[in-house]
């Protein structure tokens, strides 16, 4: 653990920035518990998701998280950051250097906040502020819900991500009954075919499954002749995730098998009664008895039976979502603080592209 030479904190006791993520393993449960009580929060800004993003990257990036505790020991307030060098719209051919926060990025977390109490405000303000100095500060996903008067002086909103979701709970009827009839007849096909359905929880994730939900997943994108970036080359951070699983938090997926054979699978996070739908594969021998709609449909049947009362598609809004499933739209929101011109340059085309968008 270090403090930082950059920006001392206002507070006068209980403030660390560290920058090797080893240093915050004493740390994760009141980090974690701090979370818990931030009302609606995500999976993706738990020490669970952050730490294991940090160790997994380029050790060259400038990464630090700056934690303030109160007495004995409860941590109050994280803000993790990196500094990274990203294209910030597909449309711009430069990427921009900005300050942004840890965790997000390649793997698209969503509904980023920083987790503080109401008493440590004004310290976490005027730390990102003098910490960021008069760098660029880019926040792609932030929850609607994320305080902007944190963000560093001269930062706005420019646009907006839909990310759908869908309330469930024990009996909860998905989708219309024409659609809830459908899936019973897929269903009766496929178990005719000799597949069925097997949760997997956090707690009995293993690298075998992870491996599992990637080769499914790979072999789904190059049969519709699409990239991902979900592929071994993200192995080693998806498995950081499941070392720290624990029963109700963390990475689990359904699986679809057929004589012990997985032919299918949807791959998400659990935390606070919500499944965040991450990403999933299947085999395209079963188009026919859509094997995809039927994955998903019993992840919700799943997870609502066992008290989980969010389904989060997160990002993107496809029309099956909404057509299928009944999903209701809820938005992240992209902040921008510009100091460059290639980043002014990234706030204009962003703030275009919403208003095109409506």
């Amino acid at each position: 653990m270090t403090r930082t030479e950059i920006a001392p904190a206002p507070a006068t006791t209980g403030f660390e920035v560290h920058r090797t993520p080893g240093g915050l393993a004493p740390s994760a449960d009141a980090w974690r518990d701090l979370v818990a009580g931030v009302p609606g929060s995500s999976y993706f800004i738990t020490p669970d998701w952050v730490l294991g993003s940090w160790e997994a990257m380029d050790t060259a990036a400038t990464a630090e998280v700056a934690v303030w505790t109160g007495p004995g020991g409860r941590v109050e307030a994280v803000v993790p950051l990196v500094r990274v060098r990203e294209r910030l719209h597909r449309r711009l051919p430069l990427p921009v250097t900005c300050w942004t926060l840890l965790g997000s990025g390649a793997d698209a977390a969503d509904h980023g906040l920083f987790p503080v109490l109401p008493h440590r405000r004004d310290d976490v303000r005027a730390w990102l502020g003098a910490r960021t100095g008069r760098g660029s500060c880019w926040f792609p996903a932030m929850d609607r819900e994320a305080d902007p008067g944190l963000f560093p002086p001269g930062t706005r909103r420019i646009a907006g991500t839909t990310c759908p979701r869908l309330a469930i709970g024990p009996g909860t009827a998905v989708g219309s009954r024409s659609f809830r009839q459908l899936m019973a007849r897929r269903r009766r096909q496929l178990a005719a075919a000799g597949v069925s359905f097997r949760w997997v929880p956090p707690q009995e994730m293993t690298a075998e499954v992870i491996d599992t939900v990637i080769g499914l997943h790979r072999a789904r994108q190059r049969v519709k002749g699409a990239t991902t970036d979900f592929g071994s080359g993200r192995r080693d951070f998806h498995l950081r995730l499941q070392e720290r699983a624990a029963p109700g938090r963390g990475p689990a997926a359904l699986l679809a098998e057929r004589d012990g054979s997985p032919v299918g699978a949807v791959y998400g996070f659990l935390w606070q009664k919500t499944f965040a739908y991450y990403n999933g594969g299947w085999d395209a021998a079963y188009a026919r008895t859509s094997l995809g709609t039927v994955l998903l449909y019993q992840t919700i049947g799943a997870m609502a039976e066992s008290g989980v009362e969010t389904f989060d598609f997160l990002r993107g809004g496809e029309a099956y979502k909404y057509r299928s499933f009944g999903a209701r739209d809820r938005h992240d929101e992209q902040w921008l603080r510009p100091r460059s011109p290639m980043a002014l340059l990234a706030g204009r085309v962003l703030r275009l592209h919403r208003r095109r968008s409506g």
